[in-house]
């Protein structure tokens, strides 16, 4: 490999095909990527609307839902994850009809693991290259550049921790963000145990969550945290 992923990425891969789904796990795992595998359409847009990714790699000739389905309900559900497509249909009206649904890129089987690898990294570098300042959820609101964060009016007085894990949480507004990758992204390499993620989030909640507010930031037993409208 010629180029080494900056961190470790969160990865869904969707594919029917038991033996290339072993086969890709198996390398991105070497690579230091945590890799999550589902074997039908329905599993995978499951996985992708309740959980953060930083890349989907979607086949599309799948049982039930296909790929291009799944992708068109993701981005209706305003699922920002980049998607790669692959499939053995390289006509090009398949290529247009992949991309028009919301795709990032389309990749050919059969493909050259290197390539695959190579396309990763361009499509998790844009996606981190174009991270929005600005996020908005409900009555929430957070600019990163200023270090603002906003709820109902009222500005929240936050810790830069504080602040890192609500961002965390709020660039995959909707879904469950798992408590490795919160402590990953917000720690990176500094030895942080659950208990004081847990420690972290009860200071963040009592400084979110006033009097007669609902609650958004959510704990999702056994998985992680959420920032979602709705009770527990």
């Amino acid at each position: 490999m010629s180029e080494a992923f900056n961190a470790s990425l969160n990865v869904l891969l969707v594919e029917d095909d038991k033996d290339l789904a072993g086969f890709v796990q198996r390398g991105l795992e070497d690579e230091g990527c945590a890799v999550k595998v589902c074997f039908d359409g329905a599993s995978g847009l499951r996985q992708a609307e309740l959980h953060a990714f930083d890349i989907v790699l979607l086949d599309v000739m799948l049982p039930g839902l296909n790929g291009f389905e799944v992708t068109k309900r993701l981005r209706l559900q305003k699922v920002r994850t980049p998607i790669l497509l692959l499939t053995a249909r390289d006509a090009p009206e398949d290529i247009v009809k992949g991309l028009d649904a919301g795709a990032d890129d389309y990749l050919t089987k059969p493909f050259d693991f290197e390539v695959l690898l190579a396309r990763i990294r361009a499509r998790t570098r844009m996606a981190a290259g174009t991270k929005s300042a600005q996020l908005r959820f409900a009555d929430l609101f957070l600019d990163t550049e200023k270090h603002e964060a906003v709820r109902s009016g009222v500005r929240l007085d936050l810790t830069q921790t504080e602040f890192s894990i609500l961002e965390c949480l709020m660039r995959s507004a909707g879904r469950v963000v798992m408590r490795s990758r919160i402590m990953e992204q917000v720690w990176e390499d500094r030895d942080i145990s659950e208990n004081n993620l847990d420690v972290f989030i009860r200071f963040l909640r009592t400084k979110l969550e006033r009097p007669g507010l609902p609650r958004l930031l959510h704990t999702e037993r056994g998985l992680g945290y959420s920032i979602r409208e709705g009770s527990n």
